[in-house]
């Protein structure tokens, strides 16, 4: 596809369903005093430096996959507002809303970013949605919070790590059959069975 036009105020930027990757991305601020921050993870080169103000981050014609962004507001506008973040990854589809430079995406994992949604909300208003996993990475339960955590064993693979909350376990599009499965509760009264 290479580059799409600009979309604003939470439209979604990229494809879903269509198993591409982010490569790239540019963004910039509109009739918002200050400035914006970005950087991404992107495949064999890991987190690459900031860069602001609709500069490319990532990479363009080295066929690289972004795996996870942070995002931040500079100057003026990180009084007025806050800038959510959500995107859409390989496996697990839409993840939940980070803010001001959280990571949004996976690490460890090889998944690609398919797309991305982007708001700016009044400093202090809630969130646009969900927030608790925003992002994941192997052997690190998210949230902290209550939650429910699972984990699969998978044929040629065996144990997978745990994930929480709705996150996709064992694996998706390599024929591969989930073998068995344990579940836990964290940080929560009660049992599961």
């Amino acid at each position: 596809i290479g580059w799409q036009d600009y979309v604003a105020n939470g439209t979604t930027s990229g494809t879903s369903g269509q198993s591409k990757r982010l490569e790239a991305i540019n963004i910039q601020l509109d009739g918002v005093s200050g400035g914006i921050e970005y950087r991404t993870h992107v495949q064999d080169i890991g987190w690459q430096d900031w860069v602001q103000d609709d500069a490319l981050s990532g990479t363009s014609g080295q066929s690289k996959r972004l795996e996870a962004i942070q995002i931040r507001l500079t100057g003026e506008a990180t009084s007025l507002y806050d800038v959510y973040y959500r995107v859409h990854a390989q496996n697990i589809g839409w993840m939940d809303w980070a803010k001001n430079g959280e990571s949004a995406g996976t690490a460890g994992y090889s998944y690609r970013l398919e797309a991305i949604e982007i708001v700016l909300v009044k400093k202090g208003d809630p969130a646009p949605g969900p927030t608790a996993n925003r992002f994941v990475e192997p052997g690190v339960l998210n949230p902290i919070g209550d939650t429910v955590s699972y984990k699969t064993h998978v044929q040629d693979i065996g144990w997978m790590d745990y994930v929480s909350n709705g996150i996709t376990a064992g694996t998706c599009g390599q024929s591969k059959r989930m073998e068995a499965i344990q579940i836990k509760l964290q940080n929560m009264a009660g049992g599961i069975e």
